[in-house]
């Protein structure tokens, strides 16, 4: 299965602490009622991340002196992991930036499955759960639903789950 990008944006605020370059993936099989974005369930979606917009996209991001991170939505970036993660793997071997990585996915279902698991090494904080429309919360820092949490990953693993709207960051 091939990995196909539907939007790109530089510079947002919305998607993560800091200035953030997004990707958002298509294809994502939790078709979560209620979802922001729904045009992103089709996996065919958008344009193939080929070698070519692959360099654009990276050649942006390193241009880019004032961007704090990197954030993967869409859908689900998890939708395809294997493609996602050489992907994933090229944006911080070549970047070093923060990664952000949106999922539909709970953590601890992740590190039981050999083929999304080893994506968590490379992502620093991970939004994970299912957008759940009786659970939305319109004033929560960069997620939708009470269920989802912010999660600090250090090599791959549960370090912290963020509170922001304790002022826990």
């Amino acid at each position: 299965m091939e990995l196909r990008v539907i939007n790109v944006y530089p510079e947002t605020v919305s998607d993560g602490f800091g200035i953030r370059f997004s990707v958002y993936f298509a294809g994502c099989s939790h078709h979560c009622p209620g979802c922001h974005n729904p045009q992103s369930w089709n996996p065919h979606a958008g344009e193939l991340l080929d070698g070519d917009l692959s360099e654009r996209i990276l050649s942006q991001m390193e241009a880019n002196p004032l961007l704090d991170g990197v954030t993967f939505s869409g859908g689900d970036p998890l939708f395809n992991p294997e493609e996602f993660l050489k992907f994933l793997k090229r944006v911080k071997e070549r970047t070093g930036l923060n990664v952000w990585c949106y999922t539909g996915y709970v953590y601890e279902n992740l590190l039981n499955d050999p083929k999304r698991e080893p994506c968590l090494h490379f992502i620093d904080v991970l939004v994970d759960g299912p957008f759940k429309k009786e659970l939305l919360e319109p004033r929560l820092y960069f997620r939708g639903s009470k269920n989802q949490r912010i999660i600090y990953l250090k090599d791959g693993r549960m370090e912290h789950v963020a509170s922001p709207e304790a002022g826990d960051f």
